[in-house]
């Protein structure tokens, strides 16, 4: 009975944490033709295998923030110690050193384009960790998402 149930409790925990990480893309042209189609911008998070787990634990593992993300923002995860590809690699340093990144884990929310061939970036705000949980840190995004508010 405590196997069975132990076997249980790994599947749905599994199953949890697939479905809470569904939202995130790695493609940034992809995510780009998204945010057109659904006009949201996209939040960037650029991090490293290295990087502090804080960001994730605390805000992105929360419902309020799947949530919040689901209707404001189109997810994308660019991992700066991801070697799986050397087109990958170049991309998302190139995008690291246009969006200035410094410390990681940093969110960047920005509008994206892609014209005649050409992708463009409007950055909206950088976004890093600070303590107070989901709702400190999604107030800040909407800050920024809303600044007139």
């Amino acid at each position: 009975m405590n196997r069975k149930l132990l076997l249980l409790l790994f599947f749905l925990v599994t199953f949890l944490m697939n479905a809470q990480n569904a939202g995130w893309t790695t493609n940034v042209t992809d995510a780009i033709a998204l945010s057109a189609e659904q006009r949201r911008p996209m939040l960037i998070l650029f991090t490293a295998a290295s990087a502090s787990d804080n960001l994730q634990e605390e805000v992105f593992g929360t419902p309020e923030f799947e949530k919040w993300s689901r209707k404001n923002v189109i997810l994308v995860k660019l991992d700066l110690s991801d070697f799986s590809s050397s087109l990958i690699k170049e991309q998302n340093v190139r995008l690291k050193n246009a969006f200035e990144i410094i410390e990681l884990p940093q969110v960047c929310i920005v509008n994206g384009a892609i014209r005649n061939g050409k992708t463009t970036f409007d950055m909206l705000g950088k976004v890093s960790y600070r303590n107070g949980g989901a709702r400190s840190w999604i107030s800040e995004c909407d800050s920024i998402l809303n600044p007139s508010e």
